[in-house]
């Protein structure tokens, strides 16, 4: 018998007598090297023999799984494994794998935890092998159905060991499918729906806090490791395949509240994620924040949270109309929560500062012409004031608040640039609702895009005290010429908002903005303009007197506090001595009339005597503070302070310099005053005031007389005289007017009498006629002895 078998054995062919011999007599003693050497030899010799080894292999660990001898099924696992590594260039591995892979699946289906991590490694192994034919049948659902279960593993003793071996298995199946398009397509749902939450899985399941230690890989680890692997391979087409599974277990888990582990996912996303398509994952949260509306406020805020953290990474990717729709996105959302609510939670508050927050978080990662386009889109989207509905002002306040968030993120250069008309003109007429928090909001805006150099918070408070923290510089000749065509607007506003409401929070909030317009836009050009506005305030404060008489003692005590402001700002110690003297004044008699200001349920109306004009901030005392400084004053003395509810004019307020003109026009007087034109202002930039055309005769002549004008010093004079003369006239006593002009009436007499004598001798010579004449001029006093009246003269 023994001489039987060995014969027959030696009839058996070589590559099964070859496998045999790797197994020793003792599985203990593991696979015989010398032998699989021989193997592996005849394998690299015989290529066409290699899937028939494949498949005696898989036959025999088949038939020692089936009697659970493991251990030789870890040493034909093992063959496997070397073979493959060692034939893996050859071109008939595709009928070795179908062997292999079926091996692996033999021992994964197998309840021994070792086997399966055994046969998981196998394929790690495998996976990494670059395969240089294709293979068009082979399937890997099996796989992607053991590895998922085995990452959700709750085996006590292996249960990290199995849970690693599963996620390993699943980045395996990543690696060899995502490279090979011919291969079955993973980005299925039915596939993506297995993976993507057997990695959350592991993920929640461990400390959040990165692993510095990378030697010891633990499942969390890992599975965000192949997460960010998954991520990172999928192209535009397929990455909402993984955002759809990855929402859904989120929600299935409430994994929304708290939010902390959604917003560690959704970072390993937006990080990991080709950068041109991370705009996909911001509107897929939006359109899945669209799909919970009816959630509670919390979760709903926490996705709002979710994407507020987020929203920043994409931001820099986003240009153009994808930026503005997602802007669209989220105040279409804010529209939403304020439409569907009819009072406003706590819940829902926290909801839409979310919003907002995201809102804020994307636009700060915009450059500023960018903001400057998404500010004025938020604009144009806030209800009218016409909409006086306690909705509509809820909603007001909401996209202004955004509006807001942007505001704080942009960084002022320019103020032209900043407030281009089609921003500021609506935002001057939100400036008049009769909302007060809805102004207030408003008055933050100004104040985030007036404040180049930090004085908000300084100037916050309503104080005729020195600021020592200010910080200022002078105006550009941009932000002058700004002033000159809207700064009017601007301060008719404030003036307007003032006078609507004596919460101390909006007066305050109003003066704020005043305050930074004066320190950001003063100087020797502009002065006069914030003087009149000044006296404006005190103006609406004496004369309105539907204001109540706290409200108007508020006014009172805007004003001198604006006037100290201006005068320290702009160095006019006269001014500043002029106001101080004011201060004093009201500190004996009304101290009412000074900062802080008063509460109106706070203080009795009947102790407030507001009938003291001596009080007042006198109009023609700041003209001499300004003259005495050798300043300009005649717009101050000429214009009319600001009054209440005055039309605004999208271009500027009647030009100063037009004002004089035309009131110079209209007078004609005999005296010097016919010396003066127009053309007093030397600022050719400013607006309303026109440059002097050149002749239409481009000739030699023409352009001899242009070029011989008068120096910008003979020019200077020339106005500095005028002004004297228009000051004499409009301030000068009548008798003193007509001392001056009596030589020059005398010189015209005399100049007349000469005229009419020689008319008289004339008509001496004519006989005829000078008969009648003596007989009309006996019974009347000749005309040309009757004085002209004084009076006539002026």
């Amino acid at each position: 018998m023994p001489g039987c078998c060995g014969c027959c054995s030696a009839l058996r062919p070589r590559y099964k007598r070859l496998v045999d011999n790797i197994f020793p007599v003792n599985p203990e003693d593991g696979l015989v090297k010398s032998n699989m050497e021989k193997l592996t030899f005849y394998s690299l010799s015989s290529p066409d023999k290699l899937d028939r080894i494949g498949e005696y292999l898989y036959q025999k660990a088949t038939k020692d799984i089936n009697r659970k001898r493991y251990k030789l099924a870890e040493i034909a696992m093992e063959a496997m494994d070397l073979l493959l590594q060692a034939c893996h260039a050859q071109t008939t591995l595709n009928l070795f794998v179908e062997s292999f892979l079926r091996m692996v699946q033999k021992l994964l289906e197998d309840s021994n935890p070792n086997l399966k991590i055994m046969a998981t490694n196998s394929f790690v192994k495998f996976a990494n092998i670059n395969e240089d034919t294709p293979s068009y049948h082979r399937r890997y659902d099996f796989f992607i159905s053991k590895f998922s279960s085995m990452c959700h593993s709750d085996s006590h003793d292996l249960r990290d060991s199995l849970r690693l071996a599963g996620i390993k298995g699943l980045q395996g199946v990543i690696r060899k499918t995502v490279s090979d398009d011919l291969v079955e397509n993973i980005w299925e749902a039915q596939h993506m729906e297995k993976i993507v939450p057997s990695l959350l899985f592991n993920m929640q399941s461990g400390d959040l806090t990165p692993v510095e230690d990378a030697t010891n890989v633990t499942p969390p680890v890992l599975a965000e490791e192949v997460l960010r692997e998954l991520v990172g391979r999928a192209s535009f087409g397929h990455i909402r395949s993984v955002l759809k599974p990855l929402l859904t277990h989120l929600d299935r888990h409430e994994l929304w509240v708290p939010n902390t582990f959604a917003i560690h996912t959704f970072r390993i996303v937006m990080i990991s994620i080709q950068p041109q398509y991370s705009y996909t994952v911001v509107e897929t949260l939006m359109q899945h924040l669209d799909s919970n509306f009816k959630s509670s406020p919390k979760t709903r805020t926490s996705l709002a949270v979710v994407l507020s953290k987020i929203i920043a990474i994409a931001a820099g990717e986003s240009v153009g109309p994808s930026a503005l729709d997602i802007i669209n996105n989220l105040l279409t959302h804010l529209r939403t929560s304020v439409s569907t609510t009819t009072e406003i939670t706590p819940e829902e508050s926290q909801y839409q500062e979310a919003l907002i927050n995201a809102l804020g978080e994307f636009a700060n990662h915009h450059p500023d012409y960018q903001k400057i386009e998404i500010m004025l889109f938020i604009m144009n989207t806030v209800p009218d004031l016409s909409k006086k509905s306690k909705s509509d002002q809820m909603l007001q306040n909401i996209l202004l608040k955004s509006l807001l968030k942007v505001g704080n993120q942009y960084s002022t250069v320019s103020f032209e640039k900043a407030f281009p008309a089609s921003f500021l003109q609506p935002l001057l007429r939100m400036a008049r609702a009769p909302h007060d928090p809805t102004r207030i909001i408003v008055m933050q805006i100004f104040q985030a895009l007036l404040d180049r150099h930090q004085n908000e918070k300084v100037l916050s408070t309503v104080s005729v005290k020195p600021y020592p923290a200010l910080s200022q510089e002078p105006p550009s000749r941009s932000d002058i010429i700004f002033t000159h065509k809207y700064g009017a607007n601007i301060m008719q506003a404030l003036i307007d908002s003032m006078a609507l409401s004596d919460r101390v929070d909006a007066l305050t909030s109003s003066y704020n903005t005043a305050a930074l317009l004066i320190v950001e836009m003063s100087c020797s050009e502009t002065v006069q303009e914030f003087l009149l506005f000044i006296l404006g305030i005190q103006q609406v404060a004496s004369t309105v007197e539907t204001l109540g008489a706290v409200h108007r003692c508020n006014l009172h005590s805007i004003a001198i506090a604006l006037l100290v402001l201006i005068s320290r700002v702009s160095g006019i110690n006269n001014l500043l001595e002029y106001a101080q003297k004011i201060i004093e004044a009201r500190r004996e008699e009304a101290i009412y009339y000074l900062p802080p200001l008063l509460e109106p349920k706070k203080v009795v109306t009947k102790n407030l005597n507001l009938a003291l004009p001596h009080l007042a901030i006198d109009k023609l005392a700041l003209g001499e503070c300004l003259q005495n400084a050798g300043m300009d004053a005649q717009r101050l003395n000429t214009g009319a302070p600001y009054t209440l509810n005055q039309t605004d004019n999208p271009g500027h307020r009647h030009s100063w310099v037009e004002s004089v003109s035309n009131h110079m026009t209209q007078r004609n007087s005999s005296a010097d005053l016919t010396l003066y034109n127009g053309d007093v202002d030397s600022v050719n930039s400013s607006p309303g005031v026109c440059k002097k055309a050149l002749s239409p005769e481009y000739n030699f002549d023409a352009m001899k007389r242009t070029l011989a004008e008068p120096t910008e010093s003979a020019k200077r004079e020339q106005r500095e005289r005028q002004m004297q003369i228009v000051r004499t006239f409009r301030e000068g006593e009548f008798d003193e007017l007509i001392r001056r002009t009596e030589p020059k009436h005398d010189l015209i007499q005399n100049r007349l009498n000469e005229l009419f004598n020689s008319l008289a001798v004339e008509r001496q010579i004519t006989q005829s006629d000078s008969k009648t004449a003596q007989m009309q001029t006996t019974n009347e006093k000749p005309v040309y002895e009757t004085k002209f009246p004084e009076l006539f003269y002026y």
